[in-house]
């Protein structure tokens, strides 16, 4: 059995930055455990597979460890591919996840993703969590992650984790935060317990703090980078319970799968 596989940058216009996923195009689902190895293989932070269902289709995503709930960027390359490889004729394509339908549409040479809002609440600083990030945050809250409220850019972009101590905390992952210097907030993505040292750029992740920065700036509408070593930009709009994620993509590899 042969099956294309793209690798696409997201949440970028340029190869090489922003965050890097596998989409696998399938008719219908392999193996679990099969898709879970490919993902091992693939050594990505996602890979994404989707088959067609009704009127969209039905997409999962895995890191090289663990299948998850909710992928920003792997659902973003998805649609590009989809858009820019499989000549899908829509405006906009419906996605059947765990986490809901999730919408994402044309906007000009960018697209737009529809994801549900999670906004976090206050909860007590763990020691783990000062540990891991060899600082006291300001502020923390929860939701899926830990949002983990910084001073300043500066504080986010020097940070140099113990990712034992992280790997301690219940959750997925932890996010690092603070007001931006030229955009509205930035942040970095810690997941060791789901096998990522350090996200390049998390989709998901801003369900949760466009939520947080849309109270503390008083406005919905958010230009947000996430500072990772790649680094990558996402605009956010929050309606209501949904958030908007906006962001470009670009395909670096197109290569198949001898199984």
């Amino acid at each position: 059995m042969n099956l294309t596989q793209y690798q696409v940058d997201a949440f970028t216009q340029r190869p090489f930055e922003g965050n890097p996923a596998a989409v696998v195009p399938l008719e219908q689902w392999l193996d679990d455990a099969l898709m879970q190895t490919i993902a091992n293989e693939n050594n990505l932070s996602e890979t994404a597979f989707f088959v067609p269902e009704d009127d969209g289709f039905a997409l999962r995503w895995f890191t090289p460890e663990a299948e998850v709930d909710l992928c920003g960027h792997a659902t973003l390359a998805t649609a590009h591919v989809l858009f820019q490889h499989m000549n899908y004729p829509h405006p906009s394509i419906r996605f059947g996840t765990r986490s809901g339908d999730l919408v994402v549409e044309r906007r000009g040479d960018r697209l737009a993703m529809d994801f549900p809002a999670q906004p976090t609440q206050v909860v007590e600083c763990p020691e783990a969590l000062i540990k891991g990030l060899g600082v006291t945050p300001v502020a923390v809250e929860k939701r899926v992650d830990y949002l983990a409220v910084l001073e300043t850019e500066a504080q986010v972009r020097a940070l140099e984790p113990d990712l034992s101590e992280l790997k301690k905390l219940d959750c997925r992952g932890i996010m690092a935060t603070a007001q931006g210097d030229t955009k509205d907030f930035v942040s970095r993505f810690f997941a060791p317990s789901v096998g990522i040292a350090e996200d390049p750029v998390t989709g998901s992740a801003h369900c949760q703090l466009a939520p947080y920065w849309a109270k503390r700036l008083s406005k919905n509408t958010l230009a947000a980078r996430q500072i990772s070593k790649r680094g990558g930009d996402v605009d956010c709009e929050l309606k209501g319970d949904r958030v908007t994620l906006v962001g470009s993509a670009v395909t670096v590899i197109k290569s198949e799968l001898l199984l």
